[in-house]
């Protein structure tokens, strides 16, 4: 009689802990705003997907769950609603945080070089690239004016004849054990 009970409190203790803990994906924030026209919310769309995060770091507003991107999809929907226009609502947004709120920053010279160091870059990449291989077609058809030097001379015999020794060597030692140095050679 005792373990009728014991066991029905068990399994309601059991169903309580399993009921809590599917119900934590019921957590997700779905986005219900109402808005009076079909302008306000296409605005609301385009500024939440052009705002940045500030704790996500590489995300928008429009994808990002954190409890800051939430205040702040709230206060954009309330600037909406209030009739502020695309320009008011950024200007606001970057008053309180700063340039890193929108993916198009400014141009001013705090941001010059988010701006123009990437094009620079690239026209400075380009142009040593199309320097270098002129300098090797010029080269290469022996018009750069850069001389070689062809007072090389031939082999002495005696030269010759250690450079054939150390060859034969090479030939017959890769079959046995890849070592082409002789003890002479090691010294």
């Amino acid at each position: 009689m005792i373990a009728n009970p014991l066991k029905a409190f068990t399994i309601q203790l059991a169903s309580l802990i399993i009921a809590c803990l599917l119900s934590v994906t019921s957590y997700a924030a779905i986005e219900v705003y109402d808005f009076d026209s079909m302008q306000q919310e296409a605005q609301y769309r385009g500024l939440i997907e052009e705002l940045r995060c500030p704790k996500c770091q590489n995300q928008n507003l429009a994808g990002s769950d954190a409890p800051i991107a939430q205040d702040l999809k709230q206060k954009t929907y309330d600037m909406v609603k209030d009739g502020r226009s695309d320009g008011e609502i950024r200007a606001y947004m970057q008053e309180r945080y700063g340039d890193f709120i929108s993916y198009k920053p400014p141009v001013r010279p705090s941001t010059w070089i988010l701006w123009f160091f990437p094009p620079l870059l690239l026209i400075t990449l380009l142009i040593g690239w199309f320097w270098q291989s002129k300098r090797r077609q010029l080269v290469a058809s022996g018009e750069s004016g850069i001389k070689v030097d062809s007072t090389a001379t031939a082999l002495s015999a005696a030269e010759r004849a250690e450079l054939d020794r150390l060859l034969s060597r090479t030939d017959n030692d890769e079959k046995n054990d890849h070592d082409i140095t002789s003890l002479e050679d090691k010294k």
